[in-house]
């Protein structure tokens, strides 16, 4: 608590997809094992460290168990601010990393095998509420960020924009978005599924499920441990010590893309230049918080609603993971290279949770 904390960066390479072997792609990305990757293609050799890299070949539960998401639930327990954001190039596997198979619904789960951060982060996070004995109140608010608009995605009716607000104590916050409590794992994994289904989504020449908004679900995890055995007069809780208040946000960012590769036109064309302009907006910020404290200057949080809600994430009291999700593709070599320098960028953002 208080010490200087770096963001976790881990990275994930997705396999080749039928389509790019058909079409005769090269495989340009390597991985050299503890941590480094290797891209090799025309006048590009670069090796990238990072704390831990995932290929083709590494499955879901490999992903949860060695990026470190299950520290990150048990520090949430703990009280403190915690957030996972997958980043990278549209269609690089960002929503299949947060969230498995998109086909899956409640009527149609998806293999255990093949669920994502979020839901075993729920189950783990269910098991430490039961295994630690201590009062445990849960909830859940999920919203999108959509053409720099706030947008519940619990709320009942037609997604409506939200006010973004700014105060002292809060920071940054959303005014009257919905926390739905709950208590089991089928409860939570119900808001999530309702919620993704009410996201924007489009299909376009890189991705026939690109997302189209940030998605940020929170978890709040509210505590209060309380003693075995109450003494009279006490009630049923016993002597009470004070709460901690600690979060999980997941945040699922947009795809960077190239309007030239995605053949977006019209309306697809406007969201991809809102969705490339907040990712600016992030990595500038990142570049600011990666130079040495004494020689940061303002960092610019304000430029986007995307940073706004993740200022505390990057720059504040908060601990962050980041999963940057990358193709192995030689098509895709500028954009793997640009998420490769990015993320190598935020292994040098500290925080003080």
């Amino acid at each position: 608590e208080g010490r200087e904390t770096r963001l976790r960066v881990v990275l994930r390479v997705r396999p080749l997809t039928c389509t790019e072997t058909r079409r005769g792609d090269q495989q340009v990305v390597h991985s050299l094992g503890d941590g480094a990757v290797h891209v090799s293609a025309a006048r590009h050799d670069a090796t990238f460290g990072f704390s831990a890299v995932f290929d083709a070949g590494a499955s879901q539960e490999a992903v949860f168990e060695g990026s470190g998401m299950r520290q990150l639930v048990e520090l949430a327990v703990d009280g403190f601010s915690c957030t996972v954001f997958a980043f990278g190039q549209t269609g690089s596997g960002k929503t299949y990393t947060l969230m498995g198979p998109l086909a899956q619904s409640e009527t149609q789960p998806a293999s255990p095998a093949l669920l994502g951060l979020m839901q075993r982060s729920f189950t783990c996070l269910l098991e430490q509420s039961r295994s630690r004995g201590s009062d445990l109140a849960l909830s859940a608010s999920y919203l999108e960020i959509y053409n720099e608009q706030v947008r519940d995605l619990l709320s009942p009716g037609p997604p409506c924009a939200l006010p973004l607000r700014w105060s002292k104590t809060r920071g940054f916050y959303v005014e009257n978005q919905l926390s739905v409590e709950f208590e089991s794992l089928e409860a939570i994994v119900s808001l999530l599924l309702q919620g993704s289904q009410r996201r924007r989504t489009s299909a376009h020449a890189l991705n026939r499920h690109s997302s189209r908004s940030h998605a940020l679900l929170t978890v709040h995890i509210r505590s209060r441990a309380v003693s075995a055995h109450p003494a009279p007069g006490e009630g049923w809780g016993g002597s009470a010590c004070p709460s901690k208040q600690g979060a999980l946000c997941f945040v699922d960012l947009a795809g960077s893309e190239r309007v030239k590769e995605t053949g977006s036109s019209g309306e697809l064309s406007v969201e991809a230049n809102s969705i490339n302009r907040s990712l600016l907006a992030l990595g500038h910020c990142i570049s600011l918080l990666a130079k040495p404290r004494g020689k940061r200057t303002h960092i610019p949080y304000r430029d986007s609603k995307l940073t706004r809600l993740l200022a505390r994430s990057l720059g504040g009291s908060g601990i962050t993971l980041m999963v940057a999700c990358i193709s192995p593709s030689s098509r895709c070599l500028s954009e793997t290279l640009s998420t490769l320098h990015y993320a190598s960028r935020a292994r040098r953002v500290t925080t003080r949770p």
